[in-house]
């Protein structure tokens, strides 16, 4: 379902633009030229405001000025993919961080700006939203997706940087914010998380036509992931019960077909928690100027082999740029029978084309290019692939629920219940025993590919075990607790010099 992509393209004909480093961006201009207090009177233009706060879950793949698509970022500091690319100097932040040896000048620069940008829009939003009066009857629910959205844009930013600067009214000269230490991040959003879940005013299910706005079933997932993050115990319990609240809903099940998940007819189905749409068709997204519009995911192009010969439903003349191949490790991972590993890996081998630094000719299938899901793209077609990013599914609720189970001392059964529904979903036999290490192997091969792998390293203390130097000689250092947080753009630190470097 891409509704609400086609609600954004309409948008973004009042969006904001923004500059890293000037001031551009905070000035807000109306299309009308009317006071913003006369303009942000109806549910039309309230919707053009909170439509303009979520056009930033586009940007990270490629923004006009750098590829950091979150799916990528996240895998090459894990332990499944390498990053591949023309050479080792091809995007060399990303070989930078894959080595544990990123600085200044090569940290996800991108990032900081996109998601500041949406933490901007997301504050004027909730500012227009209390200017209108009851008559505007989406303001309740406007305001209440623009703070969840602000503490999606956050919560990017804290797992990757830790301390970041933080406020939640848009900022007056000389425009700069405390920076606060990471936990003292989680501790206002998690709060402000808690106001937003006890409001209820969100769906747990957005309709289909709605599809791709945030949800209250969206703001459980966030919560249970950050709680975990954080290793909060003492809000475990919260969470689990917010997982329990999705399990017994009407509103969410396994997807039977795994591999069909990962499919255009497998958007939004009753496994989708949050997705980030994509759309080729009526695609403005192009080279140049237009690379904040809205289309498609240039992901496709980043992860695919180089002068593809043609077959497997991509056409000869396609083009990828040979990022993010998977290991061979990786593959091997799977049991013989487990239906995730086809889904998940794109197995070439055997197939001719011009390899590329770290090629193994694995490559990653859930976003996959297909011919098919650029073809009614009327700009450039590497940029527009029509696959949406998938953030939470619930099979994440249930390994969710019994990982929180095992944590808090809860039913065994239960929790061995939620994890082999994944299990056999799989094709696989179920576990005996439901454990924390049966749960991370779990989560490990369901989501490998999805961005998780490496953060639920982190968070579980496995690390600096697992991403070890490896025997290609790819990876020479290995994670260390100072990795935790990525170093800040030098580009920051010069514009802001209250802010203060990462220990990296």
């Amino acid at each position: 379902m891409k509704t609400t992509q086609y609600i954004i393209a309409g948008a973004m004909a009042v969006a904001m633009t923004f500059t890293s480093c000037g001031e551009d961006f905070l000035d807000v201009k109306n299309p009308s030229g009317e006071p913003l207090e006369e303009y942000y009177t109806t549910n039309e233009t309230i919707n053009e405001a909170l439509t303009s706060a979520y056009a930033p879950l586009h940007w990270p793949d490629w923004d006009n000025v750098g590829y950091n698509d979150l799916t990528v970022d996240a895998e090459i500091m894990g332990d499944d993919f390498w990053v591949g690319g023309a050479s080792i100097t091809d995007n060399q932040h990303w070989h930078r961080l894959f080595n544990f040896e990123a600085d200044g000048n090569n940290t996800l620069a991108t990032l900081w700006t996109d998601f500041y940008s949406g933490i901007k829009r997301c504050n004027d939003c909730i500012k227009y939203c209390s200017w209108v009066g009851n008559d505007v009857t989406n303001r309740e629910s406007a305001e209440m997706q623009a703070r969840l959205l602000r503490i999606y844009y956050y919560n990017i930013l804290w797992h990757y940087y830790g301390n970041v600067p933080f406020y939640l009214e848009n900022l007056s000269l000389p425009y700069t914010a405390p920076q606060l230490q990471a936990d003292e991040i989680y501790g206002q959003l998690i709060v402000e998380l808690e106001a937003i879940i006890d409001s209820k005013v969100l769906p747990m299910r957005w309709k289909a036509n709605d599809a791709g706005r945030v949800s209250q079933a969206m703001a459980y997932m966030l919560y249970a992931e950050m709680v975990m993050y954080q290793n909060d115990t003492q809000r475990y319990q919260r969470a689990l019960g917010y997982m329990k609240e999705i399990i017994a809903s009407s509103d969410y099940n396994l997807n039977p077909n795994y591999a069909a998940l990962w499919q255009e007819s497998g958007e939004w189905c009753s496994e989708s928690i949050f997705e980030i749409n994509y759309n080729d068709d009526m695609a403005q997204r192009d080279w140049g100027v237009a690379a904040l519009n809205a289309g498609g995911s240039i992901l496709p192009t980043l992860i695919s082999p180089n002068q593809w010969p043609g077959g497997d439903g991509w056409n000869a003349g396609e083009d990828g740029w040979g990022f993010l191949p998977v290991r061979v490790e990786t593959y091997n991972m799977f049991a013989e029978g487990d239906v995730r590993r086809d889904a998940t890996i794109w197995d070439v081998r055997g197939s001719s084309y011009t390899e590329r630094y770290q090629d193994t000719h694995l490559w990653l299938a859930k976003y996959r290019p297909y011919s098919d899901n650029n073809k009614d793209c009327p700009t450039s077609k590497n940029l527009n692939y029509n696959n949406n990013k998938r953030v939470y599914r619930y099979a994440e609720t249930l390994l969710n629920a019994a990982e929180l189970l095992i944590a808090t001392n809860g039913s065994a059964s239960e929790a061995l219940g939620y994890l082999n529904e994944v299990r056999t979903r799989a094709g696989l036999a179920g576990y005996t025993e439901c454990n924390l290490e049966n749960i991370l192997n779990e989560r490990h091969m369901e989501f490998c590919g999805e961005g998780k792998r490496y953060f639920d390293l982190v968070r579980t203390g496995y690390a600096a075990s697992v991403l070890v130097p490896d025997k290609y000689g790819y990876r020479t250092n290995s994670w260390t607790p100072s990795k935790k947080h990525i170093p800040l753009a030098q580009s920051e630190l010069d514009a802001d010099p209250t802010l203060v470097q990462n220990n990296y």
